[in-house]
């Protein structure tokens, strides 16, 4: 595995971003602009993956950066509740429901190999470095 020195290396979080962004983009091109609770729900909870991968990396610990990928993974699946709900809100078709909760499984899966890599290293963090 390459060095990471900065969450924006990390590919689960480059891709949860996409991801993020996709939804924006369905909030701002399908009438889900309109429904403001379920639009700031969902655009919360997509944004929150990536976020959460960021504040756990900066918290420069082993420890509570697995802690926060783990909230990262429950986002994600949060986000994906919320696509079945645009769905069935009909703000989107069935191939867009399809293509983003797979994606977002695929994404909840990444994240939990990469806990379990985590979970294997002896490394506990910069900030326990003497």
């Amino acid at each position: 595995m390459a060095t990471v020195k900065k969450f924006e290396d990390l590919d689960i979080w480059k891709e949860a971003r996409r991801l993020s962004k996709r939804i924006i983009d369905i909030s701002k091109n399908t009438d889900l602009k309109i429904d403001y609770k379920l639009k700031d729900q969902i655009k919360g909870s997509s944004g929150s993956v990536m976020d959460n991968i960021a504040e756990g990396f900066e918290r420069d610990g082993n420890k509570e950066f697995r802690q926060f990928l783990s909230f990262a993974k429950g986002s994600a699946g949060e986000a994906r509740s919320q696509i079945y709900r645009i769905y069935d809100s009909e703000y989107i078709d069935e191939g867009d429901l399809q293509n983003l909760v797979n994606e977002y499984e695929v994404l909840s899966k990444r994240i939990s190999s990469f806990i379990q890599y985590l979970n294997k290293k002896d490394f506990k963090g910069l900030k326990f470095k003497e």
